[in-house]
């Protein structure tokens, strides 16, 4: 196990109603599914700072999605922990689940981190981005249901292999940054083919962040399966009744590179304008 791992922490037409804050739905997403995009070089200095090589996109409705390295932001990987998201409401979905706040087991056994070694509903097994909770979630679903929901989310290449329990963490499921940005534009303005109640539970489950001026919602990933690991973090700001959806990936070949994700996200979130701050008090 790389140093890196040693220090891991637990870490989807159209729809006109009305929210600020609250976390509803109820903003315009005309384009949301355009294929251009928008070069933001500038972003390139982040990056170094940081002495990391990644992408990051940042999809607004009405316009085209902003990105730097665009191929990158292209490029397919396995989503690992992101997909905690869709998985989540696929769950709910399906009725494997009756809501965020049913106990799922982890199913015994000593787990990477001791806070994963424990029963938690998928509201805190969210937060502390719990592995077995979720892989019993799907072994809940089941496979046909499963691929039939991802298809229709739309979400990356929709591939599950035979694995269930482990096609996110391993593949054969791939999306890209611009895919996910994407697809979590339109969570976020509850147009996902999928209940307004689901929709809503999921993106409770993801705020991270919210005062008078802004909402932050996210998820963090972290991939080991694809040569050296790769570190992903996905969300969405919510600022004067406006969703900007996100999506960061980084390559992560050195020790704490894994904590530079979120805080290089809202640095560029914050020079957008979109936060208030680079980084929580």
């Amino acid at each position: 196990m790389s140093a890196c791992r040693k220090r891991l922490l637990p870490c989807l037409f159209i729809c006109l109603s009305t929210c600020l804050l609250t976390g509803t739905a109820g903003f315009a997403l005309a384009g949301a599914d355009s294929p251009e995009t928008e070069n933001r070089p500038a972003w390139e200095a982040l990056f170094d700072a940081n002495g990391v090589t990644g992408t990051f996109v940042l999809c607004r409705a009405e316009a085209a999605c902003q990105v730097y390295d665009a191929e990158r932001a292209a490029t397919p990987y396995i989503p690992s922990s992101t997909f905690k998201v869709a998985h989540s409401l696929i769950g709910l979905e399906a009725g494997a689940v009756a809501d965020v706040d049913e106990v799922l087991p982890y199913g015994g056994g000593p787990q990477m981190f001791s806070v994963w070694e424990q029963d938690l509903p998928l509201r805190e097994a969210m937060s502390v981005s719990s592995v077995p909770v979720y892989q019993a979630l799907a072994g809940r679903i089941g496979l046909p249901q499963m691929q039939r929901l991802l298809a229709a989310l739309d979400y990356g290449n929709a591939a599950t292999g035979e694995q269930l329990t482990r096609f996110w963490l391993d593949g054969p499921l791939m999306i890209s940054a611009l895919e996910q940005a994407r697809f979590l534009l339109r969570l976020a303005a509850g147009e996902l083919p999928a209940s307004t109640e689901n929709q809503q539970a999921v993106r409770d489950i993801l705020l991270l962040e919210r005062n008078d001026a802004y909402a932050l919602y996210g998820k963090t990933g972290w991939v080991f399966t694809q040569g050296e690991e790769l570190g992903w973090w996905v969300g969405w700001v919510v600022r004067e009744g406006q969703v900007h959806a996100f999506a960061l990936n980084i390559d992560m070949r050195e020790e704490g590179d894994g904590e530079k994700r979120v805080p290089l996200g809202r640095a560029i979130l914050a020079a957008e304008g979109l936060l208030s701050q680079p980084s929580p008090r």
